[in-house]
C-alpha cells in the first residue's frame, strides 16, 4: 500500500472508529439536552432531578472508567469497544420503556458505563493507530474525538420531529442509530492494532504525577462543560429562543466535527498545556455569551465557540499523555483522564440543577460553570513541559 493510500485509509478508519464517540457522548449524553425540556414538562421534574439524570450517566461513566483498564487487559481493546457500544445502545432503547425516575436513573447509569468503555478502549485504539502516522497524529486523534459532533448533528436532525409526539420515540431512534453505528465500525475495526508495547521487564510502573496540573484542569472541564451541554437547550427555550434550538444544536455539532483542523497546529506546537488553556478560555467565552444576550448572532457564536473547543480539550488529553508518558502507560493515562472527567461530570449537573432551582435560576448555574472553566484554564497554564 502506497503512503498516500495508507494515510487515506487511516483517516477513513479513524472516522469509522469515531462513531463510537457519536454513540457514547453524542447520543448517550448530549442528546439528552434536547429531550430534557419535553421530559421535564411531561414528568414534572425539577431542574435538580433533570440534572441528576445526566449525573447518573456521568456516574456510570466514572464506574466504566475505573474498570476499563482491567477489562481491556483481559478482553482486549476491540472486544471492550464493541461490548461498550452494545451496552450503550441497549440502554438508550430501555430509556423509552418507563417514565419512573429510579429505572430511568439506572438505565442512564448503564448508558454512561457503556460510553466510558467505548471511549477508553476507543482512545487506546486511536492512540496506537496514530503512532503509525506521527506527522498526522493530532489530526487523526481529533477525528476520533470529534465523532461526538457527528452524534450531535444526527440528533439535531433526528429528534425534533420525533419530540413533537413525545420523548419515547426519540430514545428508540437514538438506540437504533447506535446499533447502526456499531455495524459500521465492524469492518474498519479489524485494521486497528490491538495492543501497544508492554512495559519493559522489571521496570517500575511510571507515575502519572507529570500530568497533575492537566488532570486538575480536566476535572474543572468536566464540571464546567457538562452544565452547558445539559441545560443550554432548556435555557434557550426559557428565554424565548426555542425556534433556534435545532439550528443552534446542528451548528454546535458541525463545529465539533471541524475542530481538529482549527486546533491541530496549536495542540502539537504549544508548550506544556497552553493549548488546553486556550481551548478552555474559548469554552468560557462560549458559555458566557448566552448569559449576556439571546440575540441569534450571540447564540450561534456561542455554539460555534463551544463546539470548536470542548472536544478539542478531550483530544488534547491524549496528546499530552503521549507526550509526557512512556507508551506502555498510555492506556493508564487515558483512563486517569477519563476518571477525573467523569468525576467532574457527576457533580456538574447536580450543582447546576441545584443553583437553577434557586432564585438565580439557570442563568446562575450556567454562570458558575463558566467560572469553573476559567479556573481550569488557569490550572492548565501551570502544566510544565516534559523533561
Amino acid at each position: 500500500m502506497t503512503r498516500p493510500v495508507a494515510a487515506r485509509t487511516a483517516l477513513l478508519d479513524m472516522l469509522a472508529l469515531s462513531l463510537g464517540g457519536a454513540v457514547a457522548l453524542g447520543f448517550a449524553r448530549f442528546a439528552y439536552a434536547l429531550l430534557l425540556p419535553v421530559m421535564r414538562a411531561d414528568l414534572g421534574w425539577s431542574f435538580t432531578l433533570a440534572g441528576a439524570m445526566n449525573a447518573a450517566n456521568a456516574l456510570g461513566y466514572l464506574l466504566g472508567a475505573l474498570t476499563a483498564t482491567s477489562l481491556t487487559a483481559r478482553w482486549g481493546l476491540k472486544r471492550v469497544f464493541l461490548g461498550g457500544l452494545m451496552l450503550t445502545a441497549a440502554s438508550l432503547l430501555a430509556c423509552a420503556l418507563t417514565g419512573l425516575s429510579l429505572p430511568l436513573l439506572l438505565v442512564r447509569l448503564l448508558a454512561g458505563l457503556g460510553g466510558a468503555l467505548v471511549f477508553v478502549s476507543g482512545g487506546g485504539l486511536a492512540a496506537l493507530a496514530a503512532r503509525a502516522h506521527p506527522e498526522r497524529s493530532a489530526l487523526l486523534l481529533g477525528v476520533f474525538y470529534g465523532g461526538s459532533g457527528i452524534g450531535i448533528m444526527l440528533s439535531a436532525l433526528l429528534l425534533p420531529p420525533l419530540l413533537a409526539d413525545g420523548w419515547r420515540s426519540a430514545w428508540v431512534a437514538l438506540g437504533l442509530a447506535s446499533l447502526a453505528c456499531l455495524l459500521l465500525t465492524l469492518r474498519p475495526l479489524t485494521r486497528f492494532p490491538e495492543r501497544g508495547l508492554g512495559a519493559p521487564a522489571g521496570q517500575t510502573p511510571a507515575s502519572l504525577r507529570p500530568l497533575a496540573w492537566t488532570l486538575a484542569a480536566y476535572t474543572c472541564f468536566g464540571i464546567g462543560y457538562i452544565a452547558y451541554m445539559t441545560f443550554i437547550v432548556a435555557f434557550l427555550r426559557a428565554n424565548g429562543a426555542g425556534p433556534l434550538v435545532t439550528p443552534f444544536w446542528a451548528v454546535l455539532g458541525m463545529a465539533v466535527v471541524v475542530n481538529p483542523v482549527v486546533w491541530r497546529s496549536l495542540a502539537t506546537s504549544a508548550r506544556g498545556a497552553r493549548a488546553m488553556t486556550a481551548q478552555m478560555l474559548t469554552l468560557a467565552a462560549g458559555a458566557t455569551l448566552p448569559l449576556l444576550s439571546t440575540h441569534p448572532a450571540a447564540l450561534f457564536a456561542s455554539g460555534i465557540l463551544f463546539g470548536l473547543s470542548f472536544l478539542a480539550v478531550v483530544t488534547f488529553t491524549t496528546i499530552i499523555t503521549r507526550r509526557v508518558l512512556p507508551e506502555h502507560v498510555w492506556a493508564r493515562g487515558i483512563a486517569a483522564f477519563t476518571v477525573v472527567f467523569a468525576a467532574g461530570q457527576v457533580s456538574g449537573p447536580l450543582l447546576t440543577g441545584l443553583l437553577a432551582d434557586s432564585a438565580g435560576g439557570l442563568r446562575l448555574g450556567l454562570g458558575v460553570s463558566a467560572l469553573v472553566l476559567l479556573l481550569g484554564a488557569g490550572l492548565a497554564l501551570r502544566q510544565p513541559d516534559p523533561g
